[in-house]
């Protein structure tokens, strides 16, 4: 009767990891041992603010949810202490964080994840956390979207100067 319980607890536990995996836009598993208490606060507090879920989780329930969500290249991955932090919204933040926290700290290793459905490496992970941020790509948007304008509006000012300057 015991074990009914904790393989029931177990499969709760697995279907709940599997949505996170699948409703998250990313997914980063990191290597955290070697961190004191105070870094592992410091690293949570700056993932929460950002609103990215961090849990450390066992590799065989994150590989058993992982093969139910068709993720298994995930598996290559989650070897010895592992953490995963779930970003609901912003596919950077969660890379931006733990690469930027890593940069300071060599004890924390980025491992791999999973990016809106498709595993990535240790490397991607690195290249996506050096994206600009939602913000900054809207910004940079915004202003190649306004040049056009602004060269016009500087072009008919010049036009404008000269005839003046003619007249």
């Amino acid at each position: 009767m015991a074990n009914a319980k904790i393989i029931e607890a177990k499969q709760q536990e697995v279907e709940a990891i599997a949505a996170k995996l699948k409703s998250s836009a990313s997914t980063v598993v990191a290597d955290y041992r070697g961190l004191n208490v105070a870094q592992v606060t410091e690293l949570r507090k700056r993932l929460r603010e950002a609103g990215i879920e961090f849990q450390v989780l066992k590799n065989s329930l994150v590989s058993r949810a992982a093969a139910s969500v068709e993720l298994s290249d995930l598996d290559s991955v989650l070897t010895g202490p592992t953490a995963v932090a779930f970003s609901a919204t912003d596919v950077v933040a969660a890379a931006k964080i733990l690469n930027d926290f890593a940069k300071k700290n060599d004890a924390l290793k980025l491992k791999g994840g999973v990016i809106e459905g498709r595993f990535i490496d240790a490397v991607q992970v690195k290249a996506l956390a050096d994206l600009p941020s939602r913000e900054g790509l809207l910004s940079m948007l915004l202003s190649v979207l306004q040049a056009p304008m602004r060269n016009f509006a500087l072009a008919v000012k010049a036009v404008a100067e000269k005839n003046e300057a003619s007249a």
